[in-house]
């Protein structure tokens, strides 16, 4: 089992609280499709444990540890609430061309057009209308083309044109158009 590196691993999911009595936790997927945290295998945590998942329910999982004992019950369920599993960056599949996982952009420093360091990555927001980059010096950018127009992932840079104001056209139920 890999040991862990902030570096390099990837959150999988967030173990939340028990559910019911019988070892079962809620289960918090940081990956786009739920089903995911099930099928990529095996997980580690912060301590160098093994887990892997199974779905009972949307949102409840039964995790089983490296030794493939599945958690008893409620009061072991309790021991491994806020604990976080991840997997090596190397686990994942590859993304398409102009497609990023959100570790990936995490750290990367932020540039305006003329090469002047705005910050770093501190934090990918995705609330469901769309992602947003948070820069550490307190700037919050949409990730879409006109206020991200450039990502280098090599240079772990990206160039950020911060939008003077932000019109959003459209309905939720229809096309959502966001202009700088």
């Amino acid at each position: 089992m890999p040991r862990f590196n902030p570096d390099s691993d990837v959150l999988i999911a967030t173990i939340g609280r028990p559910h019911g009595v019988r070892g079962l936790v809620h289960l918090h997927a940081a990956t786009d499709d739920p089903e995911t945290v099930e099928t990529i295998g095996v997980l580690h945590d912060e301590h160098g444990a093994a887990w892997t998942a199974r779905w009972v329910s949307p949102g409840v999982a039964a995790l089983t540890d490296g030794q493939g004992n599945t958690l008893p019950d409620r009061t072991a369920a309790e021991r491994v609430v806020n604990r976080r599993l991840y997997v090596t960056r190397d686990v994942l599949p590859a993304v398409e061309e102009d497609e990023f996982y959100h570790a990936d952009l995490i750290g990367m420093t932020a540039v305006s057009e003329s090469g002047d360091v705005l910050g770093t990555i501190v934090v990918v927001h995705d609330y469901g209308a769309g992602v947003s980059l948070e820069i550490d010096r307190g700037l919050i950018v949409p990730f879409t083309l006109a206020c991200v127009p450039h990502v280098d992932l090599a240079q772990r840079r990206v160039t950020v044109v911060p939008p003077i104001e932000v019109e959003v056209e459209g309905d939720l139920d229809g096309e959502v158009q966001v202009r700088a």
